[in-house]
């Protein structure tokens, strides 16, 4: 590894263990462009009474800001742990280039921070899922996906 994506990193490891005397959870992010650090996240879940408030969450949206797109390719992202599913969502629908990460979700599993329910939930039928979920009104929601279809000036995403 080259010495500026340990620095990078090393950033990312000091937010999230900055964050533990700020009201926050353990975990930080950073995203670099071109070599520059642009964001910076950290978890405030509890904090913001937020559960979408994770450091890469939020490391993405101030770089979003920040770039004026929601495109971050060109971008890296260095995450103080393995990121959780709604984490590596965000990262794949930013487009971020590459992840690093640190701590892995086992290390976080380890205290109490798991999120393997999560990815066994994704692997079942939805009738067997433990939130109760029911598709209701396909027709008449279906009309706003085919006017977007259908829009010609529309912003791919």
């Amino acid at each position: 590894m080259l010495k500026k994506e340990e620095d990078f990193m090393r950033e990312a490891i000091g937010l999230s263990i900055a964050n533990i005397e700020n009201n926050g959870g353990p975990f930080g992010a950073v995203i670099v462009k071109d070599g520059k650090v642009i964001a910076k996240g950290v978890n405030r879940v509890t904090s913001n009474n937020d559960p979408t408030a994770h450091a890469e969450v939020n490391a993405i949206r101030n770089a979003a800001e920040v770039l004026g797109t929601h495109d971050l390719s060109g971008c890296e992202i260095y995450s103080s742990c393995e990121p959780c599913p709604m984490c590596l969502g965000a990262i794949y629908w930013a487009r971020l280039d590459k992840l690093y990460y640190a701590n892995t979700k086992q290390d976080a599993k380890d205290i109490d921070f798991d999120d393997s329910f999560i990815y066994e939930e994704l692997d079942l039928p939805i009738e067997k899922r433990k939130i109760p979920t029911i598709q209701i009104l396909k027709d008449e929601a279906i009309q706003a996906f085919n006017k977007w279809q259908s829009k010609v000036d529309k912003i791919e995403y």
